[in-house]
């Protein structure tokens, strides 16, 4: 019993002790005897055999802490002593936390904005469609009319089909449903920042350098996806489609252009060109369709004008279908949400040139304990393709055989887009 309670003394002692220079209490050198598994060698029944194989265990605990402690805590040549390096510095954790507060306050923001642009794109599209038919209807019976309710129904349909261009022009310009998706992704990647910073508080030790990181994310995100629409919306028909670039300019490569990633046996280049070719596409149709829809209702007003002259027939057909066919067009521009489906492209190109950006990176990183581990960066780089390790693996392959062979690959990288 005696040796069972000094036993119990020596352990609870050391324990209390290493959890104090963990904490970085005490700078002071502890000097623990080495104990010797033979002093504590105690007679005991057979039945209390598992109890000798604690008291075995907590003396290999008791040696194993006393070296791992005079090994770390040893005062160097200079009589100094190590501070504790996986102690993080107060004032980061708490510009972290600021941070992140910052981060989920713009996610309620973006998400904020969504819906009113949301709501911008259906009542706009719903309004100006009503107003387009109400004077194509209004040119059609003023065509059958004489007299007063002739120059009535012929001035209202000029001035609804003027009010339907007017609106069609600033609506084609500011592209709600464009404006929706600019800030979907918006607060779909601050979300992740916001995960990102958290792994970083919970999992990691976090420096300056990590502060100075996060800020230059936020401030990336801020200015690809601007919340004001005067003076600082981002420009609806590019001459050039680019991708969308929403992370620190300083992570750019600039051989990005040779389409290499260091034998990563997949050019992600490929990719981005595919989907910067389907939003140039998708820009073209949309530039048509919002040039015609302005231009149909023009002319609808031109001929609402000339309703009951000596060009009444003309006139008439050209209010009446011009208005319809406008309707038609702005449904297929808002309502097919062109200017939705080319934000998409370019944001997919952005995807894919982040992750070529990032494979670089990584590969090039001289710093061994800020390079992600290879298996898990393997991992994210499939679940982002939405595909399995394997998969991954095979379309590695058969990327490095067919360039090895000069052959294309017409096989997409991403199984979610």
């Amino acid at each position: 019993m005696v040796g069972l309670q000094f036993s119990s003394a020596v352990i609870t002692s050391v324990a209390y002790s290493s959890s104090r220079c963990r904490r970085g209490m005490t700078r002071a050198t502890i000097n623990m005897p080495k104990l010797q598994p033979g002093r504590l060698s105690l007679t005991l029944p057979a039945k209390d055999l598992v109890l000798q194989e604690v008291l075995d265990m907590g003396v290999g605990l008791i040696a194993a802490t006393n070296s791992n402690l005079e090994k770390k805590y040893e005062p160097s040549t200079n009589g100094t002593f190590p501070s504790v390096s996986n102690v993080s510095d107060p004032m980061v954790i708490a510009k972290l936390h600021a941070i992140m507060e910052a981060v989920a306050d713009r996610v309620e923001m973006h998400k904020n904005i969504e819906e009113q642009r949301d709501n911008w794109n259906h009542l706009l599209l719903t309004s100006i469609n009503a107003i387009t038919l109400t004077a194509a209807t209004m040119a059609g019976i003023a065509a059958t009319s004489v007299g007063g309710p002739l120059v009535a129904l012929k001035l209202s349909s000029t001035l609804m089909y003027l009010a339907a261009t007017g609106m069609l022009v600033v609506m084609n310009k500011i592209q709600p449903s464009q404006l929706v998706e600019e800030q979907r992704n918006a607060a779909r990647l601050f979300k992740q920042l916001h995960g990102q910073i958290q792994r970083t508080l919970s999992c990691g030790t976090p420096t300056s350098t990590d502060v100075e990181e996060v800020m230059e994310k936020v401030l990336s995100l801020d200015k690809a996806f601007p919340l004001p629409l005067l003076g600082a919306m981002l420009d609806k028909f590019p001459k050039t489609v680019e991708p969308a670039v929403w992370w620190p300019e300083h992570r750019q490569r600039q051989d990005r252009q040779s389409g290499r990633t260091d034998g990563n046996g997949w050019n992600v280049e490929k990719d981005t060109e595919d989907y910067l070719r389907l939003g140039k596409i998708a820009l073209k149709v949309n530039r048509m369709l919002a040039i015609s829809g302005p231009l149909l209702t023009g002319l609808a007003a031109c001929g609402t004008a000339f309703v009951g002259s000596s060009h009444g027939p003309w006139a008439a057909t050209l209010g009446v279908v011009a208005g319809a066919m406008a309707s038609v067009v702005n449904t297929m521009e808002h309502g097919g949400q062109v200017g939705m489906v080319f934000e998409m492209y370019r944001s997919n190109a952005g995807f894919f040139r982040l992750m070529e950006e990032t494979i670089e990176s990584n590969l090039n990183e001289r710093d061994v304990g800020r390079r992600e581990n290879g298996e898990l960066f393997e991992m994210k780089v499939a679940l982002q393709l939405g595909r399995s390790l394997s998969g991954l693996k095979g379309l590695a392959a058969s990327s490095c055989s067919s360039s090895k062979k000069g052959e294309a690959i017409e096989e997409f990288a991403s199984k979610l887009f």
